[in-house]
């Protein structure tokens, strides 16, 4: 019996959406994981604060960035530059002082 030869998937909406969910999802978990680092850092004492608070506020920059590009509303791409402001600020400052 001759088997079919075999198709190359085909990405289609459905392969999208769980992509740019599984993303997401993963994002959320790292901005959980950097924000127990933080704290941890903070009780401890240890100057890597700075950097994961940096860390913390380009991301939510970097959200913010991407609701512009889908809305298209300015309120979003203002709040981002000033998130990403602090966050560069703050790296800048954790790279000095260490």
């Amino acid at each position: 019996m001759k088997q079919p030869p075999k198709q190359r998937p085909v990405k289609d909406e459905r392969d999208e959406q769980i992509d740019t969910h599984s993303k997401s999802e993963a994002l959320d978990f790292m901005i959980a994981a950097t924000q127990i680092l933080t704290i941890m850092c903070l009780i401890k004492g240890n100057p890597a604060w700075k950097g994961s608070l940096a860390l913390l506020f380009i991301g939510g920059a970097a959200r913010l960035f991407y609701k512009y590009d889908k809305y298209e509303e300015k309120p979003y791409i203002q709040v981002g530059i000033g998130l990403g402001l602090i966050g560069v600020a703050l790296f800048v400052w954790f790279g000095i002082t260490g």
